[in-house]
């Protein structure tokens, strides 16, 4: 198979890397040191390994390195400030949502694409838990990221 060279914005930042065209995106980004990526299922039903794309949550695990080309793409490790956590990661750990930390960089990032999401009134619960679907967790039941959810949508200018 003939590798491609890529072209990409990860985090704001040029990227170029080479992948072979049935590499996946999750393999490529965890090459270039983007460690939040994690590796679970493999198969697209987890979602430890979500990312945004051009604004949407994917499952880097079944999007292939060469659809990158071009396009934005966010990891949990651009989503804070000046080294400071962003507002939803800060609502995670003080709702209590990381425990074990696997799940958590593919849940903000989940979050982050719902929370952007226009709308005209705050979620409610199951519509956050709908929201959330694609993303599993062993140790927080949930409840806790529906929390820090709806600590970021209240707090929402």
């Amino acid at each position: 198979m003939n590798n491609k060279t890529i072209n990409c914005k990860i985090n704001g930042a040029n990227f170029q890397f080479n992948a072979s065209p049935a590499m996946p995106l999750s393999d490529a980004l965890r090459a270039l040191g983007f460690l939040s990526i994690k590796q679970g299922c493999c198969v697209g039903e987890c979602g430890a390994c979500t990312v945004l794309i051009d604004g949407t949550a994917i499952d880097s695990c079944l999007y292939l390195a060469i659809w990158a080309q071009g396009k934005v793409i966010r990891t949990v490790e651009g989503e804070g400030v000046k080294g400071k956590p962003s507002s939803l990661q800060q609502a995670f750990a003080e709702s209590g949502a990381v425990q074990c930390g696997f799940c958590t960089p593919g849940f903000i990032m989940a979050a982050t694409a719902l929370l952007a999401k226009p709308r005209s009134q705050p979620m409610t619960v199951l519509q956050i838990r709908q929201g959330l679907a694609g993303n599993l967790c062993r140790c927080t039941g949930y409840q806790m990221v529906v929390d820090a959810v709806q600590k970021c949508e209240i707090e929402k200018p």
